[in-house]
């Protein structure tokens, strides 16, 4: 399973563009708002240094990235959680996602409509978050008519009463139970987000009350075709790799290892906090039957030189199946 970050934001902010740019795919991307309907989906590697050294060191045939999908969503507009514009699809298609990126508009051009009329990146955001926060009260609200919820009664109801003070759920103070409980209702303000801001250079504007990140996706379309070696002439340098890691951060994932011989070096993502035997059931539910398994961090992989020197000095670590996997393990497990 990969997980997504679904890309949203008001029409003709940008979202295609960045979706081109992850995907080096091809796109239908349109001055006019709601053109994207059915939404694009695609794969996009997560920039790892760490497996680089490793594929260095192992000389594997083959070297395999771990991966999140991206999801290009239509555009919404203030009143989407009505139905307004193509906001129920919107909507439905961005439950789905485990991360949000929203793109901002911070840049002027009369050829793409601005259907807000001013730049304005802390208005734009609080009509995304009051949308997605008014989806969510719907939710509530029919899941409490149905009267189907009566073990969830009382932690709707919590919600409800913060959801109306204009608290996202994501920020309302629950257990670790009550999470479980919700987390079936898959709320759209419960999903982590990042703030990116499409910037030019040119067009000025308040900076908006979020952590936020700024490119110029107009550019980094642009240096899609061009070399590193005119990159570097033109002291360009892309930001793309940063927000794929933002975005791979604020799903709380981490990074694990295996070498298969001198066949493949692989990255897999896993939740952080996860146990081995979750670990195992990624790469193949035979290995569930692992006995035990060999862990190293892979910083002291590299410097021991491999596994036939980390297991000589005794640096392996022998783990059984309560073990809680660690960022930058490589694990080998015996079956």
């Amino acid at each position: 399973m990969s997980f997504s970050v679904g890309i949203c934001g008001l029409p003709n902010v940008g979202k295609s563009t960045l979706f081109k740019i992850l995907t080096k795919r091809e796109v239908k991307i349109s001055p006019r708002p709601f053109t994207t309907i059915e939404p694009n989906v695609g794969i996009v590697s997560v920039p790892d240094e760490r497996l680089d050294k490793l594929f260095s060191l192992t000389k594997s045939e083959k070297k395999t990235p771990t991966k999140i999908e991206f999801v290009d969503i239509a555009g919404l507009i203030k009143g989407a959680h009505k139905g307004e514009g193509l906001g129920n699809q919107f909507l439905a298609h961005i439950r789905h996602c485990d991360a949000i990126c929203e793109v901002i508009r911070c840049f002027e051009n009369p050829e793409a409509e601005n259907v807000l009329r001013e730049i304005n990146p802390q208005k734009e955001i609080e009509i995304l978050e009051t949308e997605l926060l008014m989806k969510d009260l719907e939710t509530i609200e029919r899941a409490l008519e149905k009267g189907k919820e009566k073990e969830r009664k009382e932690i709707l109801e919590k919600i409800r009463e913060e959801v109306l003070k204009g608290k996202k759920i994501k920020e309302i103070s629950l257990s670790e139970k009550e999470k479980e409980e919700i987390k079936d209702f898959q709320f759209l303000t419960q999903k982590p987000a990042v703030y990116l801001l499409n910037v030019n250079g040119k067009t000025s504007f308040e900076k908006p009350k979020v952590n936020f990140l700024e490119m110029n996706l107009k550019e980094e379309e642009e240096m899609l075709n061009l070399t590193e070696e005119e990159k570097k002439e033109l002291g360009l340098e892309s930001k793309i790799e940063k927000l794929i890691l933002s975005c791979y951060k604020i799903l709380d994932l981490i990074t694990f290892y295996t070498i298969a011989g001198g066949k493949e070096t692989k990255a897999w993502t896993i939740k952080r906090g996860s146990k081995i035997t979750e670990a195992a059931k990624k790469i193949h539910s035979d290995f569930l039957k692992f006995v035990k398994a060999e862990v190293i961090n892979w910083k002291k992989f590299l410097e021991i030189g491999g596994w036939q020197k980390a297991r000589e000095k005794g640096f392996l670590k022998i783990v059984g199946k309560d073990y809680i996997v660690q960022d930058g393990d490589v694990i080998e497990f015996k079956l």
